[in-house]
């Protein structure tokens, strides 16, 4: 009966009717518009019928299939597509089963274009907000399709780019869908980020060769808004943008594990694009969690190979610039920690050779120009990451990069291999020059912030190095640090300069702060200025710093006491060229005498002293005549012209104390200071200096004064500590410790062993030893008041103190009142 009434059209539910009716006898005519009106009123009428119609048009979707009637697949489609977009109400969720059953089916079909279109179909309802949650729907399908569909390799390009665009959409419309659903399944688990993440990398990937192959850039201009790259990503960045706190780091890591995995890191490039795209999508405030992914990838990839770890560390570069704009305080000094280990790890690589330290045949072989261009990126990322952070940041980055560098006999030169002062040096160069990054451009309104003793001074300390490179780094973070009107360009090159207006000079006038960083400071950096002029391997290069770097300091920290000392410190320069006991080179001599020359030319011009210029100019035209050598536009050339050893230097080409003195008292400058020559104060305070030695030198002398009765006043004779003396005590403390285990040990074995009468018997004895000690410290420190009656005599001829209480005592007649 009821198969009977199944055949007839007219007893059928009405629902089956008005689905059947919106099919054209031919699919080529379309969907029945007017009866798709029908339907769709019927459905907003009766809600509840919407399951049903949803499972019949299923039903018809997999009967058609099945039979390859694409046309009528199309148009169940289109109606699904219309009655989800007009049906919002608390049914849906009934509908939308039926609805995702045959988008499925079409995915799981072969044909391309059912591919497509259940892929758009899925879009139009990822697009929808559903008024009620869902607690049973899973997309783990639909993700693992649509990545599928991203990773196609179809024989038609044109139908290979489509699928890929389609796969794209799909997984764009499920995370729209899944993100914001909390009672949907978490899209950010690793299980769906390790299939979403790839494929949108593979697609930008694949992309971006293509368009480096396009003949026409027009043509590809036109197809833009088509392109599987740039729906690619607008996809990525939807996905980086909705990421919350807690899921930056599993949409990061398949990034990571696809340059890795496909050695995209050595291109640089394309990983570089990645992480732009991250860092500009994700929020500002989460970017210091990728800052912190990237390092601790770099650390994990330190025994790859150096492009590797370069490509790693130029994104770090590009991601940390980006970064810096937003939330990074966190990780500052863990990013400068990082790389500064990486540095030292590639020196280490580059002395032995290979990664674990050993030579063995099976060992991966170091190229050291790798590690040399490794090492490079690192000290530009370390002065990028830098320039991007406040000045009291800068300043925690400078002390903290000084406390890295080796100091030998105070730091290990390297952490795993004991690689002798090549290492140790090619440690302190990579750190310093990774200062001169950190301090260029370094902006201070106080210089005893800037330089405090615990930089200067073992900054300083690496000025007295004999490698002419490491000096020449160090005069470049005091010329950085101290210039902070950009003068320092205007003074690289060494000349005599006839009107100093024409540098343009910018001056300010000296605060408090800087008079009192030169009261502190001035005496150490004319020293090593001195000393830096005295060294036989100081080249073009360093004299034209030490000139760069008097000029900053008489333009930037100069009052009137700091303009005597550098005139001072001049003329001694000259003195030191002059010198018969400085085993000086020729060309030394002629660059410290044209060094103080065009200093005193600067200088003078600036004291605008009349008199004192006159003398200058006089000393320097007569030199222009008779002594060219002495000028530093015949030293500071390609091919100097060189004073003869024989020749002896003496008369009107010199400079002259006597007369300098005399011109600036007469316009109020301290003549006692003028007239009195600048000797450098030598000491040992640099560990570095090849000049001492610290276990040659010290010798303590400790004075112990007796404590007692001012009438008393022998005192104990002085006890020399000498290195010998160290060594003696040291060793004896060696021994001291043995005995002292050893009696230890006999005594533990004592309490042991011994029978109890024995033990009671020493802790009795014990304890009436430690009561005679306790009376006999109360009798000393327990005293009597003082008595105005005076003391008694003992038998034996001493003083005893007696006690006499207060009411027997006698005070004078002033005490009493």
């Amino acid at each position: 009966m009821y198969g009977v009434c199944g055949c007839c059209g007219a007893l059928r539910p009405r629902y089956k009717r008005l689905v059947d009716n919106i099919f054209p006898e031919d699919p080529e005519d379309g969907l029945v518009k007017a009866n798709m009106e029908k339907l769709t009123f019927y459905a907003l009428s009766a809600p509840e019928k919407l399951d049903r119609i949803g499972a019949y048009l299923s039903e018809r979707l997999s009967r058609d299939v099945a039979r390859h009637r694409y046309g009528y697949v199309c148009i169940a489609m289109e109606a699904l597509d219309q009655l989800l977009m007009a049906c919002h109400c608390q049914s849906i969720n009934l509908f939308v089963e039926s609805f995702l059953k045959m988008v499925r089916k079409l995915l799981e079909s072969d044909k391309p274009n059912l591919q497509i279109l259940g892929t758009n179909s899925f879009v139009k309802f990822a697009n929808i907000e559903e008024d009620t949650p869902s607690y049973h729907r899973s997309y783990d399908f639909f993700v693992s399709r649509f990545s599928e569909m991203c990773h196609s390799s179809f024989e038609d390009p044109d139908v290979r780019t489509k699928i890929r665009m389609a796969g794209i959409k799909g997984l764009q419309g499920v995370v729209r869908k899944t993100v914001n659903d909390e009672l949907q399944a978490n899209i950010w688990d690793p299980q769906h980020m390790d299939k979403i993440v790839p494929s949108l990398l593979f697609n930008l990937q694949s992309g971006e060769r293509t368009e480096s192959r396009s003949p026409s850039p027009l043509q590809a201009s036109e197809k833009e808004k088509e392109s599987p790259v740039e729906l690619t990503e607008r996809c990525f960045r939807e996905l980086l943008g909705r990421a919350a706190y807690g899921n930056i780091k599993n949409a990061v890591t398949p990034v990571l594990m696809h340059l890795d995995n496909h050695s995209l890191w050595e291109g640089k490039t394309f990983a570089v694009r990645c992480f732009k795209i991250i860092m500009y999508s994700i929020q500002s405030q989460h970017s210091h969690l990728v800052i912190q992914q990237l390092l601790g990838h770099l650390d994990a990839n330190s025994k790859n190979s150096a492009t590797v770890r370069a490509g790693i560390v130029e994104v770090l570069l590009e991601a940390a610039a980006i970064a810096a704009s937003g939330s990074v305080g966190p990780t500052v000094l863990e990013v400068f920690n990082t790389l500064l280990r990486q540095l030292r790890l590639s020196a280490d690589y580059e002395l032995t050779g290979s990664y674990d330290g050993s030579t063995n045949i099976g060992t991966k072989i170091i190229k050291a120009h790798e590690e040399r261009q490794l090492q490079e990126a690192v000290i530009r990322t370390i002065g990028s990451f830098a320039n991007t952070l406040p000045t009291y940041q800068r300043s925690e980055v400078m002390l903290f990069i000084m406390g890295k560098i080796p100091v030998p006999g105070i730091h290990p030169a390297l952490p795993s291999s004991g690689c002798g002062s090549e290492g140790t040096r090619m440690i302190q160069v990579m750190l310093l020059k990774s200062l001169v990054q950190v301090t260029a451009g370094f902006q201070t309104t106080n210089m005893l912030t800037a330089l405090p003793t615990s930089f200067l001074e073992p900054l300083l300390s690496f000025f007295l190095t004999e490698d002419p490179e490491i000096r020449l780094l160090v005069l470049q973070i005091l010329l950085s640090l101290i210039d902070r009107h950009d003068n320092t360009a205007k003074f690289r090159d060494i000349s005599i300069i006839s009107d100093i207006s024409l540098l343009k000079l910018k001056v300010d006038k000296c605060s408090r702060q800087d008079n009192l960083f030169m009261k502190k400071h001035g005496q150490q950096l004319y020293r090593h200025i001195y000393l830096g002029c005295k060294e036989q391997s100081s080249g073009r290069q360093h004299y034209e710093s030490l000139f760069a770097l008097l000029g900053i300091l008489s333009v930037e920290l100069a009052n009137e006491e700091v303009v005597v000392d550098l005139i001072r410190l001049a003329l001694a320069l000259q003195d030191l060229a002059l010198s018969t006991d400085e085993d000086l080179p020729v060309f030394n001599r002629c660059a410290v005498h044209a060094l103080a020359a065009a200093y005193l030319n600067l200088i003078c011009q600036l004291t605008t002293v009349p008199a004192f210029c006159q003398h200058i100019q006089e000393v320097i035209e007569v030199r222009q005549k008779k002594s060219p050598y002495f000028l530093p536009e015949d030293v500071f050339i390609d091919d100097p012209k060189l004073l003869s050893s024989a020749e002896k230097v003496e008369g009107d080409v010199l400079f002259l104390q006597s007369k300098i003195t005399e011109v600036l008292g007469g316009s109020g400058y301290n003549t006692d200071r003028l007239a009195t020559p600048y000797v450098p104060q030598y000491t040992d305070e640099d560990r570095l200096s090849k000049r001492k030695s610290i276990g040659e030198t010290v010798s303590l002398q400790v004075e112990m004064e007796s404590r007692n009765s001012p009438e008393k006043e022998e005192r104990t004779p002085a006890e020399e500590i000498t290195f010998e003396t160290l060594k003696n005590a040291i060793v004896d403390s060696v021994g001291m410790e043995e005995q002292e285990r050893e009696r230890r040990r006999q005594v533990v074995e004592k309490f042991q062993k011994a029978p109890f009468e024995e033990i009671a018997a020493h802790c009795g004895a014990r304890a009436t030893l430690l009561q005679s000690k306790l009376n006999q410290i109360f009798d000393i420190t327990i005293r009597p008041p003082p008595s105005p009656s005076g003391t008694i005599s003992s038998g034996y001829g001493q003083s005893q103190s007696r006690s006499i209480p207060i009411y027997e005592m006698k005070f004078p007649d002033l005490c009493v009142y």
